[in-house]
């Protein structure tokens, strides 16, 4: 997807209004989700950013793979977030802190462009607020080696792409697998909670490229 000056404004723009929510995050969702859920009054409350940037003439989206530490997410592609802390003032702000601890982007120079629709996943019994943020230029990435064990530059058009969805055979969690639905980059596999929100943006996305 080329670089289009007033795309970022249109995004920002379509953000404001209703979102498709469920029925777009669904198509990208494990077959063992079901479409509502009881949000339990212990579940943590956690946000993410979808970080999306310029690069060689058309926009990216920044990802990372998890460092292997045996948690529930361990070695998953995900976007950069974590759970919200006491001194957070906003869903808004935990994003881009975590954001600038993980991958060492200046929270600063991030424009936030909106929200995307809030996602329960059961596994870690977190309740995740996703933002779409917006860097001026490709960031010098600087990611915590504890956290992240490698920074996935992803353009965006490549989850237009039909070829790059199908459904795959993951391991869930030591050893149980089941058949889900998920995004193929290159060597990598991004699927559940991360794919089921990247699902979301990509209907925006369409709504609104020229």
């Amino acid at each position: 997807m080329k670089y289009d000056p007033g795309f970022i404004e249109r995004l920002r723009l379509r953000l404001q209004q209703p979102l498709p929510g469920l029925d777009a995050q669904m198509r990208m969702a494990p077959p063992v989700r079901g479409r509502e859920y009881v949000i339990p009054p212990n579940a943590r409350r956690s946000a993410v950013l979808a970080l999306l940037y310029p690069c060689q003439d058309q926009y990216y989206l920044a990802f990372m793979k998890r460092a292997e530490d045996g948690r529930v997410h361990s070695g998953q592609v995900c976007f950069p977030g974590g759970r919200r802390e006491k001194e957070d003032t906003d869903y808004t702000f935990t994003a881009l802190r975590e954001t600038e601890e993980e991958l060492g982007v200046p929270a600063s120079k991030v424009a936030v462009l909106g929200p995307l629709t809030e996602l329960y996943i059961p596994p870690s019994n977190s309740l995740v607020y996703p933002r779409v943020g917006y860097y001026p230029g490709r960031p010098q990435f600087k990611p915590d080696q504890k956290e992240v064990a490698q920074v996935l530059e992803v353009p965006l058009g490549h989850f237009l792409k039909q070829e790059v969805v199908g459904r795959h055979r993951v391991d869930v969690h030591a050893g149980n697998y089941i058949e889900a639905p998920g995004y193929t980059v290159g060597e990598h596999l991004i699927w559940g909670a991360t794919a089921m929100i990247i699902a979301e943006l990509m209907h925006l996305v369409r709504e609104i490229r020229n």
